[in-house]
């Protein structure tokens, strides 16, 4: 998680925007499946602007959200001064692999969109150290792009699959280590560190326009290749998807069906 987090360096602004919130159920489902309603410490890792961390003050004693980035972190901290349950929400340096906190002391941790960025076998048994027994981990993620408008879909898979091709001609995909999301739960499983596992599949609503569609291609992958001009906007055709957002989702917001995948641990 430290070797590739300062992709996110200059993005926090727009990823807070754009970005969407996870689903409120899954507080439910997570504190129901340990019989814990109120948390005593909730841990959330790679917690970039606090949108999967600040879900938590309400309920919980208290949340900790672990970022590496510090413009990530420093729009955390600003959004969570406005939260109505700021006392019980807090922000910290760190990385997956190596939290600080003491052993046994965390009834939940999660991972919002970030397991794929952190080494597994390290940032695992961190996990099962600051778990206290029956103390349960969730990693889980949304699939990329939203079901908004097959039109749009299509032509955001023709420029993806144009990226991911140049990424391979140009031997850059080593450059930022990843490891596949499709792996987490077999993963988790093989680590031994977790008695019981299971994978949920949640959905949730947001709406955008097509503004917001870009914004969110510009908080990925995209974005750090071309600051870097390892490829260009125009290679890919972003143009051509940049029209198509307008044409087919346009300034009108609409609904965005987003699926989950939520990989589970018990400690």
């Amino acid at each position: 998680m430290s070797d590739t987090s300062e992709i996110w360096t200059g993005e926090a602004a727009l990823y807070d925007q754009v970005r969407p919130s996870p689903p409120p159920v899954l507080v439910d489902i997570l504190t129901q499946l340990i019989n814990t309603p109120q948390p005593a410490l909730v841990v959330d890792l790679g917690s970039g602007t606090g949108l999967s961390t600040m879900m938590w003050g309400e309920l919980a004693q208290r949340v900790i959200g672990i970022e590496p980035n510090a413009d990530m972190r420093n729009q955390a901290i600003h959004n969570a001064a406005k939260h109505p349950h700021v006392k019980h929400i807090a922000f910290q340096e760190g990385v997956s692999q190596q939290t600080g906190l003491p052993d046994g002391s965390v009834d939940i941790v999660t991972c919002s969109q970030s397991f794929h960025w952190m080494e597994p076998t390290s940032t695992l048994a961190e996990v099962a150290r600051i778990l206290r027994p029956g103390g349960l981990f969730a990693a889980y993620d949304y699939s990329w792009p939203p079901a908004l408008g097959w039109e749009v879909e299509q032509t955001y898979q023709e420029v993806d699959a144009r990226f991911d091709a140049l990424l391979c001609e140009r031997e850059l995909e080593q450059n930022l280590q990843r490891w596949p999301k499709e792996k987490h739960l077999e993963r988790m499983r093989e680590s031994g560190r977790f008695r019981f596992t299971r994978e949920l599949l949640l959905h949730h609503i947001e709406y955008g326009n097509a503004e917001r569609f870009m914004g969110m291609i510009m908080t990925n992958r995209y974005s750090h290749e071309f600051k870097l001009n390892t490829i260009t906007e125009e290679e890919i055709g972003l143009t051509r998807l940049r029209e198509a957002a307008q044409r087919y989702i346009g300034s009108e917001t609409l609904p965005w069906y987003f699926s989950y995948k939520v990989r589970l641990g018990i400690k």
